[in-house]
């Protein structure tokens, strides 16, 4: 393995981050906060024509570029870095991963082309109102057989849940977890928005009555597919938190410089020397920690499983501690809601705790490495 960036990459970096830096300035996430959908379709759509940023990782057979994870944790980490607000995570990371790890030809032909092209934006259903990111969290009912199947339950906390026109639910047959996709305009679904207190990433509650539903993959199946499919996302959030929390250290250091106080910048005093340095350093592990996960997505080996949730529990903690120092270090300004610190503060809480929080993330790798 690798673990250095070839050019190539360093180059999808660049040109990803001038995009967003276009794209997603603070008054562009501002005002995409206060809308609906929470997302500008205009750079949606350049996102997809253009930049061909949905289906990076999706194989070229169905319409994607056939990258790797890599190159997938580099786009998420600029991604976290600019707060861009928009379905790509729903999209990308959580539904065309839940396709792709299915084994089911059929709905990955019928499906992923319009997610790589962006026509399709989806999103994946599996948490309820227990709040539980496990198996055991999985109560609501699928009924029927072959082609025919009926949802009824309530599904929480599903990402852009509300826009989505293609969601994938994970519901209980008699053999087990079975995943499902649902047309946005099913009869008998209803979709709310929620608030959020991170107002950058929308979350819906979706309720199914006797909802027509299509299966994919083997029935019975499904936890064997999303436990793939959450171990991804957590790596992929990892690296969006590492690249928010390197964003909010250049921040601090960069008002620590032009701030004065006492006729002198505040970044000489020892105090505040002291908070930079520990941020550089929880910021350079995380990187570290994401980084290495990212290549063992990219080769999907046995050690996935454990270094996702290492990198997703220590990500989450340095992404956060790395907002709340950056809100101390500005003082009385870091504290307003005209300063962006507070932004990247909500989004680091509430990625701590989606997708289980750093001691629920801590239980699971004691578990799988066996302690």
């Amino acid at each position: 393995m690798n673990f250095a960036f070839t050019e190539e990459q360093e180059e999808l970096r660049k040109t990803v981050r001038s995009f967003l830096e276009n794209k997603s300035s603070e008054a562009a996430v501002r005002e995409q906060m206060e809308t609906d959908g929470g997302v500008d379709p205009a750079v949606w759509s350049q996102m997809g024509d253009q930049m061909g940023l949905q289906g990076l990782a999706i194989p070229e057979e169905f319409g994607g570029s056939g990258f790797s994870f890599i190159e997938l944790g580099i786009v998420l980490e600029e991604m976290g870095r600019a707060l861009l607000c928009a379905p790509y995570f729903s999209s990308v990371v959580l539904a065309a991963n839940a396709l792709i790890h299915s084994g089911d030809d059929a709905a990955k032909a019928a499906h992923l082309p319009g997610i790589a092209s962006g026509e399709t934006i989806a999103t994946l259903a599996f948490t309820e109102p227990s709040g539980k990111w496990d198996e055991a969290g999985i109560t609501m009912e699928a009924t029927g057989k072959g082609s025919d199947w009926k949802l009824t339950g309530t599904k929480m906390f599903v990402l852009d849940g509300h826009t989505a026109n293609l969601i994938i639910v994970a519901a209980r047959t008699a053999k087990g977890v079975s995943l499902f996709t649902v047309d946005a305009d099913a009869a008998g679904l209803t979709r709310t928005s929620l608030a959020t207190m991170d107002q950058t990433r929308k979350q819906a509650k979706l309720e199914f009555a006797n909802t027509p539903a299509t299966l994919i993959g083997k029935e019975g199946d499904g936890w064997k597919v999303l436990g793939t499919v959450l171990d991804l996302a957590a790596v992929a959030l990892a690296a969006e938190q590492v690249g928010g929390a390197q964003k909010v250290l250049e921040m601090a250091v960069e008002y620590a410089k032009v701030r004065v106080q006492f006729g002198r910048p505040i970044g000489s005093f020892q105090a505040i020397k002291h908070k930079c340095a520990d941020m550089l350093l929880e910021v350079e592990s995380a990187k570290s920690a994401a980084y290495y996960a990212m290549w063992c997505a990219a080769e999907m080996n046995d050690e996935l499983p454990s270094v996702a949730s290492l990198a997703k529990a220590y990500c989450s903690e340095a992404y956060f501690h790395a907002t709340a120092e950056n809100i101390q270090i500005h003082g009385g300004i870091g504290f307003t809601w005209e300063h962006p610190a507070h932004l990247y503060f909500k989004r680091a809480k509430s990625s701590e705790l989606l997708f289980g929080d750093p001691t629920y993330h801590r239980e699971l790798l004691a578990q799988r490495i066996g302690i």
